[in-house]
């Protein structure tokens, strides 16, 4: 068959851009609507990629909403977004609407490293049958293994035996604390997933954080972004490998771990954690090619329970510990509180935090004012819905803005400062505002938050009741939010922990 050439080519290339518009045309028609958010000009094909600045999207986002209101719209490339901006917005959405929101939209890239139908884990699982299935079963699993009682707390108390042995060790000498804050959170997910934990100097321990780390890093910024709104893109031979080659050896170490804990389980006894009641669920469902209890979605449920649980919790705790530098006022505060309530030998209780209504405050206003996790995850209609006036059809990808809450002006009254009085009312009574939404809200928000709160009160108080915190003199601080700016760059700062 000949191939076209020279002026044959013309009428080929003048059709496939026409047909091109055509389609773009099509896939932004809504926006003629007259009910629909306002938003920057889409530039054709492209949409609004243009306009996103990838470095730091909260603050280019509060531009847009300065220009164009609490609800904007964004096109990117075939994909409409809305922008929720501002606590009545994102209550509206998540809470008032939370099951017409509670559908994600998709990420193509994953498709290519093991994510499908069957197999969608449970933090970007599509809305649906299988995402009750095991959001269920996570959150009944859990509380069964400890979330809310004794035995998690008694881990997650050890976990602080074990990471304060471990600042002793460095006693006098300034050291990064993220890489332990890392091991010990991680420990605390390996408990409830493998019911063990690993030593801090462990090479498999170690590279399975790397892993981890690795594969954030790779899923954030504009590649991955602009490979899931072009996902042809994604045949490329090979394309997949090179860009995210730490995602595929996390999935290859997980199947290892997998399989090792397979030739320990025997299901005629109780389960010993998480992994094995999900093993028991696969038996019962053989037979039953709708559910999501498989081989494949094990993996992925244990990815997302790692990279969810350690991470987030493990940075907020990195923010506390520099916050109390900067802050030596609130950690002799804080410490006061301890040794009032808990004293220098008693281990801290979950118990005694209904007594320490300062320390409290402080915990929640380093995750108010640290805001790692500040446009949450994104959410998409399921069904066409009113918001602030505004239709917004099904299908639509949903950016839940929860730092313009956490930093809103007419609910905090320092909202760009440290300021633990933001949770404390005249009496000093603890008080939690409905702004205070890191963990978002409405059916999707997270499921690890009960155990997140554990932690970072049983970390924190264990740390404070044994050391005081002080950084060397001269040690730069950081000054960009946002748990993915944290894995991008080298640890901002260094401490001293100095026995009390």
């Amino acid at each position: 068959m000949r191939l076209p050439t020279g002026a044959e080519l013309w009428p080929i290339a003048i059709f496939t851009v026409i047909f091109i518009l055509l389609v773009d045309l099509m896939h932004r028609r809504q926006r003629w609507t007259a009910r629909y958010p306002p938003g920057p000009m889409p530039w054709p094909v492209l949409g609004n990629l243009l306009h996103m600045d990838f470095q730091n999207m909260p603050a280019g986002f509060q531009k847009l909403r300065g220009r164009y209101g609490d609800l904007f719209s964004l096109q990117l490339a075939s994909e409409s977004v809305v922008v929720l901006n501002g606590l009545t917005a994102l209550r509206e959405a998540l809470v008032k609407h939370s099951e017409d929101t509670a559908d994600r939209p998709p990420l193509h890239f994953n498709d290519q490293l093991g994510f499908g139908p069957r197999s969608q884990g449970v933090v970007l699982a599509r809305y649906g049958p299988a995402w009750r299935q095991q959001r269920r079963f996570s959150v009944s699993t859990m509380r069964h293994f400890g979330l809310g009682k004794k035995s998690l707390e008694q881990w997650v108390t050890e976990e602080a035996r074990c990471l304060c042995a471990a600042f002793a060790d460095h006693t006098g000498h300034p050291f990064s604390p993220n890489t332990l804050l890392d091991k010990a959170v991680c420990n605390v997910i390996a408990s409830l997933l493998y019911a063990c934990r690993f030593e801090y100097d462990d090479p498999r321990f170690i590279r399975l954080l790397g892993l981890l780390k690795e594969t954030l890093k790779e899923e954030a910024g504009f590649l991955p972004m602009f490979l899931n709104v072009f996902p042809m893109l994604l045949r490329i031979p090979g394309l997949v490998g090179k860009v995210f080659p730490g995602k595929r050896a996390f999935v290859t170490m997980l199947d290892e771990l997998l399989a090792e804990h397979k030739t320990t389980w025997d299901p005629t006894q109780p389960p010993r954690d998480l992994t094995d009641a999900f093993l028991a669920e696969v038996e019962k469902a053989k037979g039953n090619p709708e559910s999501s209890f498989n081989d494949e979605n094990l993996r992925t449920v244990v990815g997302d329970l790692f990279s969810a649980g350690m991470v987030t919790t493990s940075t907020t705790l990195s923010w506390a510990l520099m916050l109390m530098i900067l802050h030596p006022d609130v950690q002799r505060r804080v410490q006061q509180e301890i040794d009032e309530v808990i004293g220098q030998v008693q281990c801290p209780e979950m118990a005694d935090q209904a007594r320490m209504p300062y320390t409290n405050a402080v915990i929640h206003e380093v995750q108010r004012f640290a805001d790692i996790l500040p446009l949450g995850v994104p959410h998409k209609t399921s069904r066409d819905i009113e918001l602030q006036g505004f239709l917004i059809p099904k299908g639509t990808t949903l950016i839940t803005n929860l730092s313009s809450a956490l930093k809103d002006g007419t609910v905090w009254e320092k909202p760009l400062c440290f300021h633990p009085e933001h949770f404390l009312d005249a009496q000093g009574h603890f008080v939690k505002h409905e702004a205070f939404m890191p963990f978002s809200a409405g059916r999707r928000s997270c499921l690890g938050e009960p155990l997140a709160r554990m932690e970072l009160f049983l970390f924190f108080t264990c740390l404070l009741q044994r050391f005081s915190i002080s950084v060397p003199d001269g040690q730069p601080q950081p000054s960009d939010h946002g748990v993915f700016r944290a894995l991008t760059t080298p640890c901002p700062y260094q401490l001293c922990a100095l026995p009390r």
